[in-house]
């Protein structure tokens, strides 16, 4: 065999190893991003149903309110032994609504931090592979 054929022969081999080197990074990166989109999938889910459950408690407060506020006022009134008990009930109930809504907000900016994270995650995995 002549040199010049024997030093082609080795340039195939090494292109061929790099070749097969690139696949296997190439693949790695695929199974990466496939295990990153899975977890933001499975992110994405948990947090469209943890905001439902707090959509539905919302609704139910609401409709507990729409359907007895003269009934519960009445009542408030008939139990108040004065407008100082009346103003602590009214004030215990404006807190329950605030909690809630600091809830509500909290869940809100986990959920958007979590899809921020995830999405990064996502775009450095696509970066890596190109």
């Amino acid at each position: 065999m002549s040199p010049d054929l024997t030093q082609w022969i080795a340039e195939v081999r090494t292109l061929q190893q790099q070749l097969a080197n690139t696949q296997a990074d190439r693949d790695q990166a695929y199974n990466s991003a496939a295990n990153w989109r899975r977890l933001y999938e499975t992110e994405a889910r948990q947090r469209r149903e943890e905001a439902a459950e707090f959509q539905a408690q919302v609704e139910a407060f609401q409709q507990q309110l729409a359907a007895t506020p003269s009934r519960v006022i009445e009542q408030a009134l008939v139990n108040a032994d004065s407008l100082q008990g009346l103003q602590q009930q009214l004030d215990g109930l404006v807190q329950r609504c605030q909690e809630l809504t600091q809830r509500l907000q909290a869940e809100q900016q986990a959920h958007n931090q979590t899809r921020q994270t995830l999405t990064s995650a996502l775009g450095d995995t696509f970066d890596a592979l190109t």
